[in-house]
């Protein structure tokens, strides 16, 4: 969000007002899709907690069998595909034996913060792009090292989402600068 304000600033013609302005416009941006992003975040984790809840519900409710393929389903493809009917029913009493009011479906703490920590992320991540804009009087120097720190913000993301994901650290970076100048891009061109 903060890329597409900054690339769409007119170098040749921006003045401190404006420069000013793009700045306030890309923190006021991030801010309230930190928000947006933070309540989606609660959002998903309603989800989720709903989503156990009902499975638990349907687990107990089943016969034994309905019950292991419930469960089986719900587990991600590489351990559905080895658990044996003894590990299935052993989940399946663990469900049997917990209070229906232990599936909790509200919010907690840790939740709150997490979805504080997804907005205070996308806010933060302004900053790198911005920052040139207020240390350098040229606004095409500015803008130059906005796009340089951008790109490399972009390599950083896809490298260390690589590497957590077990990926290709650099190809990952490589296809994450292509993909976010792309959309950039597509923003600008839309007019967004």
């Amino acid at each position: 969000m903060a890329l597409t304000i900054t690339g769409a600033v007119s170098v040749a013609t921006a003045d401190h007002f404006q420069i000013r302005t793009m700045l306030f416009a890309a923190l006021g941006c991030n801010l309230a899709w930190g928000i947006i992003d933070g309540g989606m975040y609660l959002m998903a984790r309603l989800g989720e907690r709903g989503r156990n809840r009902v499975l638990a519900r349907a687990v107990r409710q089943k016969s034994r069998e309905e019950a292991h393929r419930i469960i089986a389903n719900e587990l991600p493809p590489l351990l559905g595909a080895i658990f044996q009917p003894a590990h299935l029913e052993f989940i399946r009493e663990r469900i049997n034996e917990m209070c229906p009011s232990d599936v909790h479906t509200g919010l907690t703490k840790r939740d709150w913060l997490g979805a504080f920590g997804v907005c205070i992320l996308v806010v933060v991540s302004t900053f790198p792009v911005v920052i040139p804009f207020i240390v350098f009087k040229d606004a095409r120097l500015a803008l130059r090292c906005s796009n340089a720190l951008a790109v490399i913000s972009l390599f950083i993301c896809g490298y260390l989402f690589a590497r957590h994901a077990g990926l290709w650290p650099w190809t990952t970076g490589v296809i994450m600068v292509a993909v976010g100048a792309a959309l950039v891009s597509i923003t600008i061109a839309l007019g967004g």
